[in-house]
């Protein structure tokens, strides 16, 4: 079959890595067996791997867009007032 890792990440394409992404969020494989760690952590570097290698960026698993303006720069110098109520 295949003769080494990198044969293997090489015939993913998009349906194999949708059903692998698939597979990790349900924790189990199609016909309903579960994955054990091992094989979550596998599928999650393939996953990876491919998406590394065939989408952007803003594309892949995980990705968090950057803020528009950093979260300490807004407000650094405002004066809080405590109000009574």
């Amino acid at each position: 079959m295949f003769q080494s890792l990198n044969d293997l990440l090489q015939a993913l394409n998009p349906q194999i890595v949708g059903s692998l992404k698939r597979a990790i969020e349900l924790g189990k494989w199609p016909n309903g067996v579960p994955l054990t760690d091992e094989q979550k952590t596998l599928c999650g570097e393939a996953v990876a791997h491919w998406e590394q290698q065939h989408r952007s960026p803003t594309e892949r698993v995980g990705y968090v867009p950057p803020k528009a303006t950093p979260c300490a720069d807004k407000h650094e110098d405002e004066v809080v007032s405590w109000v009574d109520s």
